[in-house]
């Protein structure tokens, strides 16, 4: 781009320097005159014409780093890695008698101890992890720079300007936005923290701009798609500006820990007026349900724009967003979902679930809560400040569950520091410890006060931990990062360890535990589908020569994913008589009106079954949840799948349950192919079909994706996708 032909003369002022004012200091006079070369003719002194940057998507300054995915017409480099300028001057460049450096500013006040003022010195070799600028070409008035950066600097928008020396001072170009300059994280630099070997981890974890999120349950695992869309217009600038918005001080912005720290505090809005506000309780008024949202796009610009908090979000929802912030960043990132997720207040390692002698669940002194899943984000980055062996994926939480340090956060905190229960090492080790590895512990809670310990699984938490695979759309299970297999000796040792580190079980269950009953109960929920009846099967061993009499007792609630109870919709008690050695099934049916009136946003039914064994006074407690089968959107496309061709996308929805549905909205997008578009529905009929047709036309070629969702009064969670391949288009 072009810089003034004739910049404004600085006088004997530089660019500002170790000021704490932002004013700009004067050049000592020997710094100067040491500077000024040997026979120089004040009169003919050079003058910038033109700097050209390289930075349209085909050059090799984006191509080299990855950032020709960026819609956007600046300069955007990654750190630590070399890329080109040419200055053009008004005669031709003379090493002998010209002196001139680029040099790079950030913030309001520059300070080059800070960082935050860069003179690029011209050398005759580059050297490794040092700024420096080497001339790689002269041809005519032009002279082309390869300029190093450091891999240590700071992650942001730097101003650019070009500095000649002449007998009355430093003759500056005037500020030129066409040549802002972006530096990012660089995990292809090896001396960069965030540095990944691996390529096809980086164009998974840095790259790849569509993702998978996993919840459900574990035996039931639901996925949909995720618009990350770093590269999207806007995007890069929304990211950076919740740095600004934290006041993260400048001079942190280099290191990934302090930068994926403030980006977990930063997304939600709980106490920081960051991006999301978190909601549970099922009413959105005046906002977004969760699950309307297929990516992060708009709730960024909508964020960026507005400079005021986006309703409303869900652990899924926050960890869409923060994966977004941390790859457009250049650190690399990825959502992990923990089936049966403690949130354990205290990090006691104990999930206490109290009985009524009757075996069902005392609402009023339960206290602890198991997610039916919970999603996360691990960021990939050394850790200098831990022991060797505890840099690589670090767990980091944007949603707002604990205060951390003054501030709803949570990590980054060593997955291998977890695993090995060195829970002392920062941040909030404890807290990730508890969520994968605590116990459950059933409790009756007799008439007279005094408490029995029934059963402790130590299974149940933490039960399934996965990710999206690399290359593909299916589950990578990560379990094993976070923890050893159950019942293993280094498994113990993990526990032993964390509780030498300050974890406490705030009541000891060693020995306390009956013995193991002659009896085992289990039970399954069948396939259970939106608005059909299903049934739910318990089955009970009889391991003893004994003949046993059962009082069961089921339990039905809807609850929100975080394992809180609305409502329970079904209550049943029933009577069992086990013969020796035998075997016995039960079925409980739930029909659709008992739970169709009270759903919530994933529509998930947890159920709890408890039997106590009449002669042996054994209680049998076991609970699962479930997640209904919910209708799927429909999405078909006519037209030229290429870059720069119209093409026609179709989403089709039908409305399988018998009641209409009010106020529906369907939102679609799709990175690189559509923008996020809705639509709105003021009713669908039961059996009614709606279609809604948009143009677009794709500009990413590629593997892409398009995503719908829909939502209304009393149906939400309604999802579907469409997998694409876009064509080049054809060279002319």
């Amino acid at each position: 781009m072009t810089e003034t032909s004739r910049p404004a003369f600085a006088g004997r002022r530089a660019v500002p320097r170790n000021t704490s004012n932002g004013a700009e200091n004067e050049l000592p006079e020997k710094e100067l005159q040491g500077l000024v070369p040997r026979g120089f003719n004040p009169q003919d002194y050079l003058h910038v014409t033109d700097v050209h940057l390289f930075k349209e998507q085909w050059d090799s300054n984006k191509v080299d780093h990855h950032t020709d995915r960026f819609d956007s017409d600046k300069l955007i480099v990654r750190r630590g890695q070399t890329f080109y300028v040419q200055i053009d001057f008004d005669r031709p460049y003379d090493p002998r008698r010209d002196f001139f450096r680029i040099e790079y500013v950030i913030g309001r006040y520059p300070m080059e101890n800070k960082g935050t003022y860069i003179p690029v010195p011209l050398v005759r070799e580059l050297q490794k992890g040092k700024w420096g600028a080497k001339v790689v070409l002269r041809e005519g008035r032009s002279v082309r720079l390869s300029i190093q950066s450091s891999p240590q600097c700071i992650v942001g928008k730097f101003r650019m300007y070009v500095a000649v020396w002449t007998p009355y001072g430093i003759l500056r170009t005037l500020r030129n936005p066409a040549t802002d300059t972006y530096i990012l994280f660089n995990p292809w630099c090896e001396e960069d923290a965030v540095f990944m070997d691996e390529e096809k981890d980086r164009e998974e974890y840095v790259l790849n701009d569509i993702g998978v999120i996993f919840y459900g349950e574990a035996k039931d695992i639901k996925s949909r798609s995720w618009s990350y869309g770093q590269f999207e217009d806007g995007i890069l600038d929304a990211c950076l500006y919740l740095m600004d918005r934290a006041q993260m001080d400048l001079s942190g912005r280099g290191n990934p820990i302090k930068v994926s720290r403030v980006g977990s505090a930063m997304v939600n809005a709980k106490d920081d007026e960051g991006v999301l506000v978190g909601s549970w309780d099922n009413v959105y008024a005046h906002g977004v349900p969760p699950s309307a949202w297929t990516g992060s796009v708009d709730i960024l610009l909508e964020y960026h724009s507005s400079r005021s908090p986006v309703r409303y979000g869900q652990c899924w929802v926050f960890a869409g967003v923060f994966n977004t912030f941390l790859r457009c960043l250049g650190i690399p990132a990825r959502v992990v979902t923990n089936y049966f997720s403690a949130h354990d207040n205290n990090a006691n390692l104990q999930m206490d679930i109290f009985l009524e002698e009757d075996g069902s669940v005392s609402n009023r002194l339960t206290r602890d809560s198991v997610w039916n899943y919970h999603c996360w984000n691990e960021a990939w980055m050394a850790r200098p400040d831990l022991p060797v062996g505890f840099g690589g994926w670090q767990a980091v939480d944007s949603t707002p569950q604990e205060n951390s340090d003054g501030m709803y956060r949570c990590g980054p905190a060593s997955v291998q520091a977890i695993k090995h229960g060195h829970i002392c090492f920062q941040f909030d080790a404890p807290f990730v410890f508890a969520e994968v590895n605590s116990d459950l512990v059933y409790i009756t809670v007799k008439k007279d006060g005094s408490h029995v310990v029934e059963a402790v699984d130590t299974t149940h938490i933490g039960k399934l931990i996965v990710t999206k695979q690399p290359g593909g759309d299916g589950v990578m299970d990560v379990t094993d990062t976070y923890k050893f297999p159950e019942g293993q000796e280094e498994e113990r040792l993990a526990l032993e360890t964390a509780l030498m580190y300050g974890a406490k079980k705030e009541l000891s269950t060693e020995g306390v535990v009956k013995p193991r009953s002659d009896v085992d109960m289990d039970f399954e929920v069948e396939n259970a589908v939106l608005g059909q009846d299903f049934k739910v099967i318990i089955t009970f061993q009889n391991h003893s020569a004994n003949r046993y009499t059962l009082s069961a007792y089921l339990s039905g609630n809807i609850t929100f994913y975080t394992g809180v109870t609305k409502a329970e919709f079904k209550k049943e008690s029933f009577e069992v008589a086990l013969e020796p050695l035998s075997s016995k099934r039960q079925e409980v049916v739930v029909r659709a009106g008992e739970y169709m009136g009270q759903l919530l946003e994933q529509a998930s039914l947890h159920f709890f079954v408890t039997a106590r064994v009449n002669e042996t006074k054994d209680v049998l407690a076991k609970q699962k949840s479930t997640v209904l089968t919910i209708p799927t959107l429909t999405i078909k496309v006519r037209g030229t799948r290429m870059v720069g061709s119209d093409m026609v996308v179709a989403v089709q929805f039908t409305n399988p349950l018998k009641e209409p549905l009010q106020n529906a909205w369907i939102r679609l997008e799709g990175p690189g192919v559509l923008r996020p578009r809705t639509k709105s529905f003021q009713e669908i009929r039961p059996g009614a079909t709606v279609q809604w047709e948009e143009v677009c036309r794709p500009w990413m070629p590629g593997p892409r994706k398009l995503m719908a969702s829909l939502t209304s009064d009393s149906l939400r969670h309604v999802y579907g996708e469409l997998d694409l391949q876009i064509q080049r288009r054809p060279q002319a």
